[in-house]
């Protein structure tokens, strides 16, 4: 059979593989079409080669210890310290809330008094001075122990334990409650070689479907306008950037966007959240985009840029919880942006003398708490930092 001039040879096959045939890709159909089976097994093999040097190169060396802990311990380690954001087990800004209803909780509860089979909970170690423990993957198994220990959780809706349907935990016989409590949960504990980017990856991997921190993604794929362009301006504001400090990838994911959205949703309309977070800010963007005007775009901008400035003036650790911190919570950032300009709305020559009310319980309340996207508690944090700035 006559071999085609154009086609190419075994040796750039080998030596260039599919990044050659992405380049020329009528070579290759001529090469296939001509029946030349000596290039066809080439390039096949080089395919393969290309496969499995792609797998190589993103496989990570994740270093991780299998651990086992009694539900005492866990339950202790994740609410000692709690209210001060210091406790040793905690939930991570990108983790969902707590979305478990109370008879989900109860199943749970009622697998662990029967003694089935518990998945295994994900942890990292992510501070190196302090030692606390990241949960990956697991934050409502552990957070409704926690809920059944402290006697919060009632359990209702149980079928191979119906007698118990009413009970808390105070209401077990004291032998069960020492048994339950001695009853060990396995947890895989990756170290702090593993960056925020493979926890995250680990976590939306374990969870099939889940679109955490893709929110914002969509939302810029969906289209364009001046409302999202001026969403990317502040975002992209290096002042912004100095106060909030997330990490490269949270940058990638276009976080810092959703928090410019989160404020402006929230400065204009959170007396009326009364739903999950993701339609709230949806339905916001939608109609802002319908009505947006030259007007709202300078309004809006100097807003977001008089708070920016207010912050650095009278926030020594801007939107950080401390100096030391690396990250910004996206209550915190939530609570202290729209609290401020609420109360320089009110009062533009806003003088601050005391900062002390950043250290109370109930600013730690408002912006710690497991219901921290609740109605109340959106108005309350928000209102809270509004009247403290205001009165102080």
């Amino acid at each position: 059979m006559a071999t085609n001039p154009k086609s190419p040879s075994a040796t750039k096959i080998r030596e260039h593989g599919g990044e050659f045939f992405r380049a020329y890709p009528q070579l290759w159909a001529e090469t296939e079409s001509s029946g030349q089976a000596e290039f066809f097994s080439e390039f096949e093999e080089v395919k393969r080669l290309n496969a499995e040097g792609q797998i190589l190169s993103n496989q990570k060396v994740v270093d991780y210890d299998t651990k086992e802990y009694p539900v005492e311990t866990v339950v202790a380690k994740y609410l000692a310290r709690k209210k001060d954001d210091d406790n040793e087990l905690f939930v991570p800004d990108y983790q969902r809330d707590f979305t478990w209803n109370q008879i989900r909780q109860s199943k749970f509860i009622e697998s662990m008094l029967i003694g089935l089979p518990i998945p295994y909970i994900f942890v990292a170690d992510v501070t190196e001075k302090e030692a606390r423990l990241e949960i990956v993957d697991g934050s409502q198994r552990v957070r409704t122990l926690a809920a059944f220990v402290t006697n919060q959780l009632v359990l209702e809706g149980l079928t191979k334990l119906n007698h118990v349907n009413g009970f808390r935990f105070c209401d077990l016989e004291i032998v069960r409650q020492r048994r339950f409590l001695r009853r060990t949960i396995h947890m895989i504990e990756l170290s702090e070689e593993a960056d925020e980017e493979v926890r995250r990856d680990v976590f939306e991997r374990i969870n099939t479907g889940s679109d955490v921190l893709k929110d914002m993604e969509v939302r810029r794929g969906l289209g364009s306008g001046p409302f999202l362009k001026l969403i990317e301006e502040c975002a992209s504001n290096q002042l912004f950037k100095e106060l909030a400090p997330l990490s490269d990838y949270a940058e990638r994911r276009r976080e810092r966007e959703e928090f410019v959205l989160r404020f402006f949703a929230y400065l204009e309309n959170y007396h009326n959240f009364d739903k999950r977070v993701r339609e709230f800010l949806d339905e916001y963007l939608e109609k802002t985009q319908l009505n947006f005007n030259s007007q709202r775009e300078s309004e809006l901008r100097a807003v977001f840029i008089s708070m920016l400035q207010f912050i650095k003036q009278n926030f020594p650790n801007g939107f950080l919880k401390a100096g030391h911190h690396i990250r910004t919570p996206r209550i915190r950032f939530e609570a202290l942006s729209v609290g401020t300009a609420l109360a320089l709305k009110q009062n533009p020559n806003l003088a601050v003398k005391s900062l002390e009310w950043l250290e109370s319980p109930e600013f730690k309340d408002y912006t710690t708490s497991d219901a921290s996207n609740s109605r109340p508690k959106v108005i309350k944090r928000i209102e809270f930092v509004r009247d403290s700035l205001l009165a102080s």
